[in-house]
């Protein structure tokens, strides 16, 4: 096998994402995929990945397990949960495995625990791979600059009903970008909606706001509101593969690093 081509293994390959990314990688003339997993204990296990998911066989079986012996992949792609992630971390960081984590969700002690294992092996982790939705961080990080200290900002994300963590990673990711700028603790200055009477809106404050309904894909509004005017950032995404091929990018992308933590914002950097 030609060896500039960048092997990758994708966790959760049966999800909604795992399968666009098995579709995208089999696209990709740079890529190859050489494994797929799903939980433990799959119906599906030992079934080509490929066939099972409507594209034709492709030679991959599904597993539930990455195999120690085989250890045929350069860059893990994980988008499951943070408990499963940790657990493939750790077999990433035994083998010097590259990994791009989708994942969110993750608690204070999980990201110290990434940014431990970020010191030995090259490891990116976002909330969303969209470049459009990272220009929206860009667009939103300017826009804090100019009307940051005389504005209500106001975040707001829809997803689908079967989505778990409110609200999004995403909508957090914003948050952070939001509040670094202002120099704010997002933990502090963060205001969630809730049924009830509320006191009058206080300064300082992002209000988070949540939808999950149907089978809508992604959808982010940041909504500036002062006295004389708002603005309002949105990005739609109508299908996975622009998140699926931003990981894909990602991947071929941290293959040339040794180790660290990377971001999207880095990955950008590099891109354009």
């Amino acid at each position: 096998m030609n060896r500039k081509i960048t092997r990758i293994a994708i966790t959760g390959a049966l999800g909604r994402m795992g399968q666009m990314l098995v579709k995208e990688i089999q696209k990709n003339k740079k890529t190859c995929l050489t494994t797929a997993v799903v939980k433990k204990n799959h119906p599906l296990i030992d079934h080509d990945i490929g066939e099972t998911i409507g594209i034709g066989k492709i030679g991959i079986l599904i597993k539930d397990t990455l195999d120690i012996k085989k250890n045929d992949f350069d860059v893990l792609i994980d988008f499951t949960h943070p408990i499963a992630t940790l657990e493939y971390l750790k077999y990433c960081n035994i083998f010097k495995k590259k990994i791009i984590i989708g994942t969110t969700g993750f608690s204070d002690s999980e990201i110290q625990t990434i940014n431990l294992y970020s010191k030995n092996i090259a490891l990116l982790i976002s909330s969303n791979f969209s470049i459009g939705i990272n220009l929206l961080c860009q667009l939103v990080e300017q826009t804090t600059r100019i009307l940051g200290d005389n504005s209500d900002i106001d975040i707001i994300d829809f997803h689908h009903r079967n989505k778990i963590d409110i609200p999004s990673g995403t909508a957090l990711t914003i948050g952070e970008s939001i509040s670094k700028v202002m120099k704010w603790d997002l933990n502090k200055n963060s205001l969630y909606y809730q049924k009830g009477l509320t006191k009058i809106r206080e300064l300082k404050k992002i209000g988070f706001s949540s939808i999950r309904s149907g089978n809508i894909i992604g959808k982010h509004s940041v909504i500036f509101t002062n006295s004389e005017e708002e603005i309002n950032i949105t990005h739609t995404a109508f299908n996975r593969k622009s998140f699926a091929k931003g990981a894909i990018q990602s991947a071929l992308w941290i293959i040339l690093k040794e180790k660290g933590l990377f971001n999207m914002k880095d990955f950008l950097k590099n891109m354009f």
